[in-house]
């Protein structure tokens, strides 16, 4: 049940700064700034559920991070394990309206407090006392080694101390620049991992699992529903704690337009949900992680398969038409 759960979400805490015009530079255009980051995204969601959860990070103690805080603490998040150290905030800029036209993210993120964390500077037996839960994502170790190496003591205390352990895939080409790509460190990772939420793709990048170059927009549900139905027989192989796999299917034909749906994979079973489609989006950024925090909810819920499936998405799709990149309560 989801009462019995305490879920930490460790990840880089950072501000969006959203174009108002189609533009992010001239005359007239305004700027909106948001609090987000995919793991305080699904904080987000689960502590407006009512899922006892905390958020950790590393922020400078200065004015506009107790102004994120104050927002998280509203939404039901405990924000405690934060440690209060270093200098900035992780930026990234979204250089068209909603990112629904081009979409194109721009990340200032290097020498950010989060990024500057070394091994052996959280004692992550101590952080990770009286949590049942721990969710990260692939944006931290994309980051630097060190960081992957901070992962790496979070998940092997995680697992020592019998934390069911989550992970979403996010794969950004952008920030994978320090020398490794992802198959060179995401294995080792995963190992530790209980859940793998994702894509087909990304599972490919980071895990080497197969996918098919013809696959596209075209491509129909069940077809795909096979393909991941592969991919996370191929995961289940690959990571022997591993025992949930849910992957997305997302495809945008307009700035306004999304279609959505997902598939869900434990071993003995496979389920795909229904599809969701929109020509009315208001803000596409989140939805993956809602669909993420959907997913965490339906396990520590002990929902059956094809309510893990359907909550999940539907998480997912309602995060569509909220501003921000945190979403606003329904499940």
């Amino acid at each position: 049940m989801n009462e019995q759960h305490n879920i930490l979400s460790f990840g880089e805490l950072l501000l969006r700064l959203s174009s108002a015009g189609e533009t992010f530079l001239g005359e007239g255009n305004g700027v909106t700034v948001f609090p987000g980051g995919s793991e305080a995204n699904v904080a987000a969601s689960l502590g407006q559920w009512g899922l006892r959860c905390s958020y950790m990070s590393r922020i400078p103690d200065n004015e506009l991070s107790k102004q994120v805080i104050q927002v998280l603490h509203k939404l039901g998040v405990d924000t405690t394990p934060c440690l209060l150290e270093g200098d900035r905030l992780g930026l990234y800029f979204l250089l068209s309206a909603n990112g629904l036209s081009k979409g194109e993210v721009v990340y200032d993120r290097k020498y950010s407090a989060l990024s500057q964390l070394e091994p052996g500077m959280i004692d992550w037996d101590r952080v990770l006392e009286g949590y049942t839960w721990f969710h990260w994502s692939a944006l931290t170790p994309a980051l630097n080694t060190a960081l992957a190496e901070v992962c790496k003591e979070a998940l092997a205390t995680a697992q020592r101390k019998g934390l069911t352990v989550s992970v979403d895939l996010n794969y950004r080409n952008k920030l994978w620049n320090y020398g490794k790509q992802p198959i060179e460190v995401m294995p080792d990772l995963l190992q530790y991992c209980d859940v793998v939420m994702g894509n087909i793709w990304a599972a490919n990048k980071m895990l080497g699992t197969a996918v098919l170059e013809t696959l596209g927009r075209d491509t129909p549900a069940d077809v795909y529903f096979e393909h991941a139905t592969q991919s996370a027989r191929e995961i289940f192989d690959l990571i022997p704690r591993c025992k949930h796999v849910a992957y997305t299917f997302r495809f945008m034909d307009s700035p306004t337009h999304n279609l959505l749906y997902g598939t869900y994979h434990d071993r003995e079973s496979n389920f795909i949900s229904t599809i969701h489609e929109t020509n009315e989006v208001v803000d596409r950024i989140g939805s993956g992680d809602a669909f993420m925090a959907g997913l965490i909810y339906a396990l520590t819920a002990g929902k059956p398969g094809q309510e893990i499936v359907d909550t999940a998405t539907s998480a997912g799709f309602k995060k569509l038409f909220v501003k921000g990149d945190f979403g606003d309560g329904e499940i």
